[in-house]
């Protein structure tokens, strides 16, 4: 209003201000589910991500199974490698050492000699992030681990590939170098565990037959000194020789005998000596004979029990031989058999945060929220639609 009391035309700049401003409004008003669903949590994913998240750095390791007996070759790749593991060679093995480095032992392991809750709960880590509680139990701490440590076996190449994601260079590639001796110990205990599987029916056997062995050998000493004799079979040897003797002597002086029948009187003293000389002969083939067979102590009974003894023992001699060679044999196989960890690739000290993916994850949810926010605008144009 002017000074003679009439209305002064608004002035156009700010009538163009005005109208401009409503607008804003009109079209914040009309696309305000869209700001909602869309723009808003965009906006605040953004912010966690590139003002609050935390930094995380990722060591990678490899390393491969095989077992001894495999031609060690160097190593030129994924291709040259699996020349190393063959079919199913050590794969059993790797993917039961894969599946322990992800498992309650390994993280008990690393939690008492890695301080591993530690190193997830380093200050300035946001919350999202961070392993929560001052006393986090086993089972939080398991899924929590498994979250920030991969660990992949390939059915291909026989590697296994550890990737371990953490707060700080120093402690990625400090738990990676720990996994690795980790597996390393896994693998001796799984070595130690075949070696103990393979030659333990051996071992038994051998110590059975050596048990048996030992006591035939007692069995023999408590014979001889019950006989009295060392070897009753070369004792029978050299008594049948002695009565073979005399009994030689016998028939000679028999046939000598009957010759001087012929020549001189039975009565003559020369003829009555030689039939003494052949009754004393007959005596001692008599008495000789008798040691031998007819008698309880005959040395025949000794000779038969000495016979048996000597032939168990020669079994049993041959049975330890066998025995000992089994044994030898599953010692070879078993440390042909024996497993080694080969590194393939050391863990590398991260330079370079990599996680999280900021740009990635924004983009994901940016697309996320529009295809929901487009379904549900759909949905509500088509009930709009249905009801007019």
């Amino acid at each position: 209003m002017n000074m003679h009391g009439f209305m002064t035309p608004a002035d156009p700049r700010e009538e163009r201000e005005l109208t401009l401003s409503e607008r804003v409004r009109t079209l914040l008003y009309a696309r305000r589910w869209f700001f909602l669903i869309v723009v808003l949590p965009t906006v605040l994913v953004g912010l966690y991500l590139y003002l609050y998240a935390a930094n995380q750095y990722e060591s990678e390791a490899h390393f491969l199974v095989h077992s001894a007996e495999k031609t060690q070759i160097p190593s030129a790749g994924a291709s040259a490698l699996s020349m190393l593991t063959g079919v199913g060679s050590g794969q059993n093995e790797a993917m039961s050492v894969a599946d322990y480095l992800t498992s309650h032992d390994a993280v008990a392991k690393l939690r008492q000699e890695d301080r591993l809750v530690e190193r997830f709960q380093r200050p300035g880590v946001d919350l999202l992030s961070r392993l929560f509680g001052t006393n986090p139990t086993p089972e939080r701490v398991l899924r929590y681990y498994q979250r920030q440590v991969k660990v992949k076996y390939d059915t291909e190449s026989g590697i296994t590939t550890i990737k371990v994601h953490s707060f700080t260079p120093q402690d990625s590639y400090d738990i990676a170098q720990k996994l690795l001796q980790i597996g390393e110990q896994r693998v001796n205990e799984l070595n130690a565990r075949s070696y103990h599987d393979e030659i333990a029916n051996a071992r038994r056997a051998l110590d059975e037959a050596e048990a048996a062995l030992t006591a035939n050998d007692v069995a023999m000493t408590a014979f001889r000194h019950r006989s009295g004799d060392i070897d009753p079979q070369a004792t029978g040897a050299a008594q049948l020789g002695l009565v073979s003797g005399l009994s030689a002597q016998l028939a000679a002086a028999r046939a000598q005998l009957q010759t001087m029948a012929g020549v001189i009187s039975p009565s003559s003293p020369q003829y009555q000596a030689l039939a003494a000389h052949i009754n004393s002969l007959q005596a001692q083939v008599d008495a000789q004979s008798g040691k031998l067979t007819g008698r309880a102590d005959s040395i025949t009974n000794d000779v038969s029990e000495y016979q048996a003894l000597m032939l168990r023992r020669d079994f049993l001699n041959k049975r330890y031989e066998v025995a000992a060679a089994s044994l030898e044999k599953a010692r070879e196989q078993a440390l042909q058999q024996e497993l080694y960890l080969q590194r393939v690739v050391n863990p590398n000290m991260p330079v370079k945060a990599l996680y999280p993916e900021r740009a990635r994850i924004l983009a994901t949810v940016l697309v996320a929220l529009l295809l929901v926010y487009s379904i549900g605008w759909l949905i509500v144009a088509g009930v709009r639609e249905h009801a007019a």
